[in-house]
């Protein structure tokens, strides 16, 4: 390049070895013979710019028409003559135009549509991309565990869960511990409560595990279910309202209830103690739930007698399964001898970890085994439904934006609405 801004063209200073620019050719022009300084336009700097033909734009400058190019197609190997127009703009000028009113220079669109479906426009609008996320994707994970916190707590107090026509007294029963049957007594009664419905939870336990986690004082000297079962107390003299959560209510268990297994042998009826106390409960309840001991002894037995439907816990393990077996076969004895409308209605199964494979292999046989009978809400292992109890509350209200929460919530509407459907009960 010189200093004037002139470029030197290849062809005229004889190097064949400069190439020159690809942008420069077109395939419909010939080819020229390097060094051929003849062929240059005689009006043109040295290096003539060649544009491809425009189509559709008008080829006026200055009011003149060039003159169209010479294409001789050399059949002897002899040398084709170059191009001898001058380069043509895309646009038309405004003095090139006539009646052209002075202005900027329409800018037009070159963009072509490549071929296939992305080529579709305006037609297709109401087209959504799989990529394009939902609300509930959009929404941050905050936001999502405030939603469904508010949707567990039910501010308003309104009755979202449906009410069954008659008292569903609910056992909670599985003579293997640690599976869970506190911890799902609990927070199924708060569930249940929290959404219009009125509960009352019967701790069978001598540990007193849910009566701490409703936070009901079970010390020794407080009226409890040893006094319903031994001195034949009324039920409702007995029976705490558990604070914070409306339409709850919780008969404790003390450390004397231990005793109560050795006491009650020689006691006539012994067996039925348990369902004559929830019977004359002057009240109405929608459900009542009793959690029972890690033994099949007598307060199970009267447990069992008392309630119409049987919930089993089934810890997501080959020992919880192990011993189903012996369950089950005290629940048939007692429906045969006992209490012939006792039914295992619901299987829940608690502590499932989707990393292992014994968790799957455990679901699908429980499930293959009891149907229908068994909820489709998994309870997953969650700390926050550990870590509740320490405080006195239940999962639902400690923490009600955890899996364990949403889960617990699952599981208490799919009963709420299976009551609904199959209608059980016998004291209104």
């Amino acid at each position: 390049m010189h200093d004037d801004g002139r470029y030197d063209d290849p062809r005229v200073t004889g190097s064949a070895s400069d190439p020159v620019s690809r942008e420069t050719d077109h395939p419909s022009w010939p080819r020229e013979v390097p060094g051929d300084v003849s062929t240059r336009p005689a009006d043109c700097d040295p290096v003539v710019r060649r544009e491809p033909p425009a189509t559709g734009v008008a080829r006026a400058v200055s009011g003149s028409t060039p003159a169209p190019a010479v294409r001789n197609a050399p059949d002897d190997g002899g040398v084709v003559p170059a191009r001898s127009e001058v380069a043509v703009p895309h646009q038309p000028t405004p003095a090139g135009v006539p009646d052209a009113a002075p202005g900027p220079v329409p800018v037009t669109d070159t963009t072509t549509t490549p071929p296939g479906s992305y080529g579709r426009v305006a037609t297709e609008d109401a087209y959504v991309s799989r990529e394009t996320p939902t609300r509930e994707e959009d929404d941050p994970p905050l936001a999502m565990e405030a939603m469904r916190a508010v949707q567990i707590l039910n501010p308003s107090g309104e009755v979202t869960m449906p009410r069954p026509e008659r008292t569903r007294v609910m056992c909670v029963a599985n003579q293997k511990g640690g599976v869970g049957k506190t911890t799902t007594t609990v927070n199924l009664a708060v569930a249940l409560a929290l959404h219009g419905n009125r509960v009352l939870v019967v701790d069978l336990d001598p540990q007193g595990n849910a009566s701490t986690g409703l936070n009901v004082p079970h010390h020794t000297g407080v009226p409890d279910v040893y006094d319903c079962l031994i001195n034949s107390e009324p039920l409702e003299e007995v029976a705490q309202a558990v604070e914070g959560i409306p339409n709850l209510w919780c008969v404790p268990a003390t450390i004397d209830l231990a005793g109560a297994e050795i006491e009650l042998v020689s006691v006539v009826a012994r067996e039925s103690r348990l369902s004559r106390a929830i019977t004359g409960y002057p009240g109405h309840f929608d459900y009542v739930f009793i959690d029972c001991p890690p033994s099949l002894g007598l307060l199970t037995v009267n447990a069992l007698v008392a309630a119409q439907e049987v919930l089993i816990p089934i810890q997501c393990e080959y020992y919880a399964l192990e011993g189903l077996n012996q369950l089950i076969s005290n629940i048939n004895l007692v429906r045969q001898h006992l209490n012939p409308r006792l039914e295992v209605s619901t299987i829940l199964l608690t502590m499932y970890d989707r990393r292992t494979r014994l968790a799957d292999a455990v679901e699908q046989d429980v499930r293959n085994h009891f149907g229908d009978k068994v909820l489709q809400a998994v309870i997953p292992r969650n700390v926050r439904v550990s870590e509740a109890p320490s405080y006195g509350q239940s999962v639902m209200t400690y923490d009600p934006g955890s899996r364990g929460a949403t889960s617990y919530f699952e599981a208490a509407q799919e009963i709420a609405e299976r009551g609904v459907k199959e209608p059980v009960g016998r004291n209104a």
